[in-house]
């Protein structure tokens, strides 16, 4: 049974979620978060953070378009640099949930405490955590740029094609400047 609306019903509010982070680089298990993300809100950001404290691989630039690669097919997704505070970002794009992936208990208390703190500065945007599949329960940015240096061909497995290539930039040439000198 359908449900009539009529022009004096107001629109519903779009629900908008942010989900953040430095994915440096973008891997699978960032993707399925989000995938699923996406199932569930009107409208999912993912923020790229500058977090220029982690010392990322790459640019702000180079993730953010290379999230907007793998995203095209999610029609309800956009990507967006993120700088300062998450929860203020999130406000000011409406945000009503902030998405945070969690992939084992070790991340757990790190993750607890960030949602409580979020939750004192912005009460009225709540945290959800979602856990990638098991395929990608163990995929973390640290762990494909640690392969990406010895075996770039194995990191496939754990991105999506357009970050390998850029995986492929960054370390390929030195392998091959290695053998030329040798």
């Amino acid at each position: 049974m359908s449900r009539k609306t009529d022009s004096s019903t107001p629109a519903r509010k779009p629900r908008i979620a942010v989900y953040p982070g430095t994915f440096d680089p973008l891997t699978s298990g960032h993707l399925d978060v989000l995938r699923r993300a996406s199932l569930l809100f009107d409208h999912v950001i993912m923020a790229i953070a500058v977090n220029e404290i982690k010392r990322p691989l790459f640019t702000i630039e180079e993730r953010v378009a290379m999230a907007r690669e793998a995203l095209k097919d999610v029609p309800n997704t956009s990507v967006e640099p993120l700088h300062g505070l998450t929860v203020m970002f999130a406000k000011e794009r409406g945000a009503v949930t902030l998405i945070r992936g969690l992939r084992k208990f070790t991340d757990f208390e790190y993750e607890f405490d960030l949602a409580h703190t979020n939750r004192m500065l912005a009460p009225d945007i709540e945290t959800i955590v979602l856990m990638p599949s098991k395929e990608q329960f163990c995929t973390s940015s640290t762990f494909v740029k640690e392969i990406a240096q010895h075996k770039i061909d194995e990191v496939a497995q754990f991105v999506p094609p357009g970050v390998l290539r850029c995986l492929q930039a960054k370390f390929a040439p030195k392998k091959t400047r290695a053998k030329k000198t040798q």
